[in-house]
């Protein structure tokens, strides 16, 4: 696999796949571990959905995918997980400085995509 592509190792996808859904519904889902790791490098690179490395699967599936779990908290709940199983004994930061943000990203939480940041409180 090539270096300027990203895949979640064996030990990564094992902490995370507990934390899917895990009730399929009609056609069976493809490779998860394939496409988080499509979401991943599409976010970290700042790419548009349509702009992810064959590789990853059809745009779509990682696209339709990332929306319906961020729609339903499977993100929030793997963060919270990882960050509560965290050994780390001070503060614990996601750093996201590096994207970029796109001009359709102000219309994310209109469209409920990040529920948890709407009860959070507002800074001064």
């Amino acid at each position: 696999m090539s270096e300027h592509h990203f895949w979640l190792s064996d030990a990564q996808f094992a902490r995370l796949q507990p934390l899917l859904p895990n009730k399929p519904r009609g056609v069976p889902r493809v490779d998860d571990r394939r496409v988080i790791s499509g979401i991943i490098h599409v976010i970290r690179h700042g790419l548009m959905w349509r702009d992810a490395p064959q590789r990853y699967g059809p745009h779509k599936t990682l696209y339709n995918r990332f929306v319906r779990w961020s729609q339903i908290g499977v993100f929030d709940r793997i963060f919270s997980t990882l960050a509560a199983e965290s050994t780390a004994t001070d503060t614990v930061m996601i750093d996201a400085t590096h994207l970029k943000a796109h001009r359709t990203a102000a219309s994310l939480l209109k469209k409920g995509l990040f529920p948890g940041a709407l009860d959070a409180p507002k800074a001064a």
